[in-house]
């Protein structure tokens, strides 16, 4: 048996080739991948072979975000059934190291994340049209969900990480920097979690428009309007919270600005070593917090967008066939037209 991939050999060297598929090994099961979403990561891989001191050291396959249908089920797997459509959670923690005994296992030690590169062996990914993976790794997708809408589930399982990080949302107000695929889902998390004003900026008019979509009530174009922002500064900042996406010098500077005293600000774009105003996180007493991945998230994004609580819809900009997957990419990193891009597997 066989499957076709998406591998990346070297910065803007994507290849579609076939390797050899073995299983399902018992407690595993047989997914043909329908949806994979091109996350931030993938595009850094891409344009930069990493980020940081994550580097492709060998080839590896893309993607960490993506939904399928089971078509065969190995020894001993029980709760799954061929046929059924499933969000492939790439996250995979030991279970028994010092944080996985502590209940973090989003820090685990030994995690095993599909599509990264941070360990070598690298963790290859679910760009592929089929894939034999642990049946824990499966979390049932709910009637008239599109494979698409499902494959959504990581990036969304990030945000309600980041939502749980952040605490009690309702009534507060609360800036969005940065209206990308996780900045518009942070959006949405932030209206359906109770809070009164979503506020959201970027540089680009499309992904604005899509967190509009999503659940902001206001969107601003720092780029065309940068003194917006300026009424929210006033008598040391009236933001109760502030999700920090882009992860840019001049927007942390503003968020923190415009965030009140004792205000909660949490991090979740990355970047290299970044200046930060450390003068006015101490003056207000600002409470910074990073937020990283998720763990039981990913079963609450599936519930979520299975019963239509988070509508995903809007951040799905457009989808490529796996054949054209250098296409796709380039699409995916042009934020003048795009939010979310999947590739699309045809079913074997």
């Amino acid at each position: 048996m066989d499957t076709r991939v998406c591998r990346l050999h070297a910065p803007h060297d994507i290849r579609i080739e076939t390797l050899p598929l073995d299983g399902p090994a018992p407690g595993e099961v047989l997914v043909a991948v329908g949806a994979g979403g091109i996350c931030g990561s993938d595009l850094h891989y891409y344009h930069d072979g990493g980020f940081g001191p994550v580097r492709v050291r060998e080839p590896i396959v893309l993607g960490h975000e993506a939904a399928g249908t089971v078509i065969a089920l190995g020894a001993g797997v029980s709760g799954l059934t061929e046929g059924q459509m499933v969000a492939l959670n790439p996250s995979q923690p030991c279970g028994t190291c010092l944080y996985c005994q502590q209940g973090m296992f989003n820090h685990c030690l030994e995690m095993r994340f599909r599509g990264s590169a941070m360990r070598v062996p690298h963790e290859q990914g679910l760009f592929r049209d089929r894939i034999a993976i642990g049946a824990a790794q499966c979390v049932p997708v709910g009637p008239g969900i599109s494979l698409g809408q499902a494959a959504c589930s990581e990036p969304l399982a990030v945000c309600l990480h980041a939502r749980r990080i952040a605490g009690d949302l309702t009534g507060k107000t609360v800036l969005v920097t940065g209206a990308g695929p996780i900045g518009a889902l942070c959006a949405a998390v932030a209206t359906e979690g109770g809070a009164a004003e979503v506020v959201v900026t970027d540089l680009q008019d499309v992904p604005l428009e899509v967190a509009l979509q999503m659940g902001a009530s206001r969107i601003v174009n720092i780029a065309r309007d940068p003194a917006a922002l300026e009424a929210y500064a006033a008598d040391k900042g009236r933001f109760d919270v502030v999700f920090e996406c882009s992860a840019a010098a001049p927007a942390i500077a503003q968020a923190i600005a415009t965030l009140r005293p004792r205000g909660i600000f949490v991090q979740v774009g990355v970047a290299g070593e970044t200046p930060v105003p450390l003068n006015l996180i101490v003056g207000k007493e600002i409470q910074v917090r990073g937020t990283h991945r998720f763990h039981p998230e990913f079963a609450e994004a599936v519930a979520a967008i299975s019963s239509g609580r988070i509508d995903v819809r809007p951040m799905i900009s457009a989808s490529f066939p796996l054949e054209d997957a250098e296409a796709a990419f380039e699409a995916a990193g042009d934020r003048t037209r795009a939010v979310k891009v999947h590739l699309s597997f045809e079913a074997p």
